[in-house]
């Protein structure tokens, strides 16, 4: 077997070719996840029965001769904020607790049509808001690296479950980082892509311009294999588009000759040294393999936090108002003298947690009357400001490259305290999603104490296939995404 495979591809092939069953591959997936949980609490749900069924149709498929997916007898874990049915889905609220669709999202749909095995579902920041998992209502998930590290958010879940080698590939949501900056926190690759590559039909909405569905693997090539699965046009998404060229095609690609990669050397300037010098280290890999590095100018990009905090949360607020208590979720205990606002008032202030809320009342606030020209429709017009600069730059390169996050993952509970030290955390993923353009992080190297490093290719829209060639070449020749952290063999 060559080891430099992703897991995806090498479960999918063992599979096909009679090597393995899918039931060995999902049981083995569902041992990983229960040695691994007590230490990691990577899940919410675990759907062991479902999963085993899946696969045990897939084996009946091969038996029988049928064509098989291209994701056949792969394990595929699921974010708690997409709708699987049957299965629990709260979004890591108390405000969700024991809430079970009655219909799977567009992605879980297309997953299971490829015949992929979803063996349950991955914690995350409360309604995916959030930088380090610490704000779902289960607790915190840990950093499969270090135990006493975030493995970063909202998506924690997703990543360290494919870090940890439980399952070859997870689902996660990307509204301003949450997959890039969790795959960087945890050594692995995350593709966040095209805004409208992908339903987001069944995704609990938290600010519905800006949240995208993409996979967490091990390679660029399985990313593009998971992305090739779940993309495409969806009469349930109206802003779903009609994308249909395979992107893992340009995984076979390993030229760079002819590709320019920009680097915006004033906005990387302050980050951590070992980010620096490992981000410097993949440029000359890039370099090497035949592509040229350029600096260019990103105008109006330092201004991409403070835009996106303006509008994600204007979004969420309007988003969030329909958990009242009311339809379905959580509902607060009430006396017979309440009244029904007093209903509605304690069952969010009870059911939401505190960056929640949080949230939820600035973007009340910039949405408000005397406020919204100042804030809200200012940050839109800088968002279009910021439009146009990426599109001048990828009118120059082919992709833009910078460290996915400006330092290795932080402790768990170091950053609890200050919500704008967390929210800098995701300086160098928010302009992607503000843009709609499609990102990738890749694992790039390690910090003195065993930190994953990722590095960060934006690209043209719709483009991914000249991420995933980047990533692809890249992969391999290092061995950054080889590595994996002691808890993948307990």
């Amino acid at each position: 077997m060559n080891e430099r495979r992703g897991h995806v591809e090498v479960a999918r092939d063992a599979v096909a070719r009679g090597e393995r069953t899918a039931e060995s591959i999902t049981r083995a997936a569902l041992d990983a996840i229960a040695r691994q949980e007590p230490s990691l609490a990577a899940f919410t749900a675990v759907s062991a029965e479902q999963a085993l069924t899946q696969a045990a149709a897939v084996d009946a498929a091969r038996a029988r001769g049928a064509a098989l997916g291209p994701l056949a007898g792969v394990p595929v874990a699921v974010k708690d904020n997409i709708c699987t049915k049957g299965v629990p889905t709260t979004a890591g609220s108390k405000i969700l607790a024991g809430f079970v669709p009655p219909y799977n999202a567009t992605v879980i749909e297309r997953l299971a049509a490829a015949g992929a095995v979803i063996v349950g579902k991955t914690n995350c920041d409360e309604f995916a808001m959030g930088s380090s998992t610490e704000n779902s209502a289960f607790g915190p998930t840990a950093n499969p690296w270090s135990l006493a590290h975030a493995p970063g958010g909202s998506s924690g879940g997703s990543a360290a479950t494919v870090a940890a080698r439980a399952v070859p590939a997870s689902l996660g949501s990307d509204t301003g980082g949450s997959i890039r900056q969790p795959a960087a926190f945890c050594g692995i690759v995350g593709l966040k892509p095209t805004y409208g590559r992908v339903s987001r039909y069944g995704l609990l909405a938290y600010a519905s311009s800006l949240d995208q569905i993409g996979p967490f693997t091990t390679t660029a090539e399985d990313a593009a294999i998971v992305l090739d699965v779940i993309a495409g046009r969806d009469p349930h998404d109206a802003t779903s588009a009609d994308q249909p060229a395979p992107v893992v095609d340009a995984a076979t690609t390993r030229d760079m000759q002819g590709l320019r990669i920009g680097v915006p050397r004033a906005f990387i300037e302050g980050v951590d040294a070992a980010v620096e010098r490992a981000f410097a280290a993949a440029l000359d890999a890039w370099r090497a393999l035949g592509a040229t590095i350029v600096d260019i100018a990103l105008p109006n990009v330092s201004l991409a936090i403070p835009v996106y905090y303006l509008i994600a949360t204007a979004e969420a607020s309007s988003n969030l108002a329909r958990y009242d208590g009311v339809r379905y979720g959580y509902r607060a205990t009430l006396s017979p003298q309440d009244t029904l606002r007093t209903m509605y008032e304690r069952s969010r202030d009870e059911g939401f947690g505190a960056e929640v809320k949080r949230r939820i009342m600035l973007g009340t606030y910039v949405l408000s009357a005397g406020y919204y020209d100042a804030y809200y429709l200012k940050a839109q017009q800088v968002r279009a400001a910021l439009r146009d600069s990426y599109a001048a730059a990828l009118a120059t390169v082919d992709l833009i490259a910078t460290p996915t996050t400006p330092t290795p993952a932080f402790r768990l509970g170091e950053k609890v305290a200050d919500p704008l030290q967390m929210y800098l955390a995701d300086i160098f993923t928010v302009s992607a999603n503000l843009v709609g353009l499609p990102a990738i992080s890749l694992p790039c190297g390690m910090s003195p104490d065993r930190l994953p490093i990722g590095c960060q290719l934006t690209a043209r829209m719709w483009d991914e296939a000249t991420l995933v060639r980047a990533g692809a070449a890249y992969q391999a020749a290092s061995d950054w995404h080889l590595m994996t952290p002691a808890l993948a063999g307990a």
